[in-house]
């Protein structure tokens, strides 16, 4: 049987440190928040780290959480930094490292959270092996599948079992991974949706409401049938273009019907498109939720003031590319909440950094730990949101080719 013992470091989907600007943060300092919002306090991890990937989990067996990014583990709560595997950067472009998921799970049923990950050049899908004991030691690599060039992945259980599937995001094919045995040998099981509606972004959404999780990408979405080993039929309804990962399903307006959220991954806006049904059709309304800022890839949902409403949580992926809309604009970390009484969305500001003021004009030159100020914190291609400290409150811990940081979460004042 495989083991649930799996510690996830988003709470998100579906009903599914150097200088800084004024308004910004310093090390250890508190976020300048208005009364009622949640107080930030940021610390830095590796301001040198410049992996775009992070999950947090207890990988010692010490009862503390841990964080996992790129090469190295950072124990709590000191965050003492274990390198535990060689990750390259990337032979076409220097700028990106071989490293762009780290989703900690038990994938081999001993009881200790092993990283599953993958990677854009390299095209492969694999998992890390915690060796336990001494997790300071070398972790193995071990593969999985080639199926393409990834943004990133998630873990999310897609078919309902009650266990995390892997959803990668390959450019060219609509494909998901359910692990199916952990002893004596770990074996995974491709399931492949299809190639039409594959591209920049992919989710997870109940879109017609059947109670099954449906997959969505940025031209439509695949509709889970009640057997998942069955066809999943495509629906091209909407046009995202490059959206981030991941798209979000979620009832944003109370209507009952699950809308669909996308950052524009390579460009400016956050926007979310509401689902309306017109005589048994759906009909997608695009709404802006914020146009100011660029470089959206990762979304998650997170209850960060303890209400039990949880807020929509993104960012500015740095340097996403190096030449692109926006990219030496400052660095920000930010959360939205949509009040359905007013039909409107509330940002608030996590962080706030920066720009690139003397960035190489030649995109080749250009290196996110050089030319923005140190501790510009980023969300990279991942987040974690979890109660790392245990005190009963989300943190947030954002990676990014301009360092890894954590946002320690002090409640509302």
């Amino acid at each position: 049987m495989i083991s649930r013992l799996v510690r996830r470091w988003t709470l998100l989907l579906v009903a599914p440190i150097g200088c800084a600007s004024v308004i910004g943060l310093l090390p250890g300092s508190l976020s300048a928040q208005s009364p009622g919002d949640v107080q930030w306090k940021m610390h830095s991890i590796n301001d040198q780290s410049p992996y775009e990937a992070c999950g947090a989990a207890d990988l010692n067996g010490d009862g503390k959480i841990d964080i996992f990014s790129g090469d190295s583990w950072y124990e709590a709560p000191s965050w003492t930094k274990h390198k535990v595997r060689d990750v390259p950067a990337s032979a076409p472009n220097p700028h990106y490292y071989e490293d762009f998921c780290d989703a900690p799970m038990d994938v081999n049923g001993d009881g200790r959270a092993d990283i599953v990950t993958c990677n854009y050049f390299g095209k492969r899908v694999g998992w890390v092996e915690n060796p336990g004991g001494d997790a300071t030691q070398p972790w193995k690599e071990h593969e999985i599948d080639l199926p393409g060039n990834m943004e990133t992945g998630e873990l999310v259980d897609i078919n309902g079992d009650g266990r995390p599937d892997f959803l990668p995001n390959p450019g060219n094919v609509v494909v998901w991974y359910e692990l199916v045995s952990q002893k004596p040998a770990v074996e995974w099981k491709r399931h492949e949706c299809g190639k039409e509606g594959a591209g920049h972004g992919v989710g997870i959404g109940d879109i017609n409401s059947d109670g099954r999780r449906d997959i969505l990408t940025p031209k439509g979405w695949y509709e889970q049938p009640a057997d998942a080993n069955s066809t999943w039929t495509f629906h091209q309804e909407f046009e995202l273009g490059a959206a981030g990962v991941f798209i979000l399903g979620r009832d944003v307006d109370g209507d009952r019907l699950t809308d669909v959220i996308a950052g524009n991954g390579h460009g400016f806006g956050l926007y979310w498109l509401k689902q309306s049904l017109v005589d048994g059709k759906r009909i997608w309304a695009k709404s802006s939720i914020d146009d100011t800022f660029s470089q959206v890839h990762t979304l998650l949902f997170a209850d960060l003031d303890g209400v039990g409403e949880p807020e929509l949580v993104t960012g500015k992926r740095v340097y996403a590319h190096e030449v692109e809309p926006g990219a030496t604009d400052a660095s920000l970390v930010l959360s939205f909440q949509f009040d359905r009484s007013k039909g409107q969305w509330s940002r608030r500001t996590i962080f706030h950094g920066d720009p690139a003021l003397n960035a190489p004009k030649d995109a080749k030159d250009r290196w996110a730990l050089k030319d923005f100020p140190k501790g510009t914190a980023g969300t990279g291609l991942q987040m974690a949101a979890i109660d790392i400290d245990g005190d009963k409150d989300i943190d947030l811990v954002c990676p990014g080719k301009s360092g890894l940081y954590l946002f320690e979460n002090l409640g509302t004042k």
